[in-house]
């Protein structure tokens, strides 16, 4: 098992235990937590949105051009933002940290 801390809107922590090859948005789902991924994690969407610690962004593999164009559709857009269907959990990711944004917009069929 790995550990994944989300921190929510209001700045509390949050940490979790996950199995390695999760998306970050499917133990949000698994917990409970309030990203919604409308698109089912075809990144078609930005409602996975999350905002990783500046520390464990490095860390993560480079976005792709795909993933960049999503996030310029998502509320508060950060340097260091990400969608949660495009980070895949492994041992290289065990302590990772996100946080939570406290909105998303969700563009799917409008």
């Amino acid at each position: 098992m790995l550990n994944i801390t989300f921190i929510d809107a209001e700045g509390k922590a949050h940490d979790l235990e996950a199995k390695e090859g999760m998306s970050v948005l499917e133990v949000a789902r698994d917990n409970g937590f309030d990203l919604e991924g409308a698109c089912e994690g075809a990144m078609a969407c930005s409602t996975c949105h999350v905002i990783a610690d500046p520390i464990w962004f490095a860390k993560l593999p480079p976005a792709t051009e795909e993933e960049e164009d999503m996030l310029d559709l998502a509320y508060d857009v950060r340097e260091t933002s990400r969608l949660g269907c495009q980070i895949v959990l492994t041992p290289a990711l065990d302590g990772l940290v996100v946080t939570l944004p406290a909105q998303h917009y969700n563009l799917v069929g409008a």
